[in-house]
């Protein structure tokens, strides 16, 4: 047959899960203040890998959809170079990802998102925007950029 316990033996049992209680509470203490030290670098490191993956996607999503009008570099040929600081620091990311996507009207610019009859998702047109920023430390100082070279 089944036997209660005591008073005794639920005491005792309280007390040891409460004792467990304890210790792992001060484990989370001890544990969090390295948590909070080691995580910022971890996001900066998942961060700047994501950038990187993304602007190498970008590149080639560029080469294929974009330099025949912007040159290979940004530097324009039919369409306004990019890679150019006056550009790139007058222009935010959600401007250029727009640009992408829906085009510029009575322009040779049509839209390139599959929202608008384009071919790329937006998370390419974010990747060819990204590889576009990552030009901005050793863009050239082009006044001129909104220029058409070749049309």
């Amino acid at each position: 047959m089944y036997n209660d316990p005591t008073d005794e033996q639920i005491e005792r049992s309280t007390n040891n899960y409460m004792v467990a209680g304890v210790v792992l509470l001060g484990l989370m203490v001890l544990v969090f203040p390295l948590y909070r030290f080691y995580e910022p670098s971890a996001r900066d490191e998942a961060r700047t890998s994501q950038e990187a993956s993304l602007a190498e996607e970008g590149e080639n999503l560029w080469e294929f959809n974009c330099a025949s009008c912007h040159g290979l570099a940004g530097e324009g040929a039919v369409g306004p170079a990019l890679n150019s600081t006056q550009f790139l620091q007058s222009a935010t990311d959600e401007q250029g990802r727009t640009l992408i996507a829906v085009g510029v009207p009575g322009s040779q610019m049509s839209a390139y998102s599959l929202d608008y009859g384009g071919p790329l998702t937006s998370e390419q047109i974010r990747s060819v925007m990204t590889y576009i920023r990552s030009w901005e430390p050793d863009a050239p100082d082009r006044p001129d950029w909104r220029d058409m070279v070749g049309g």
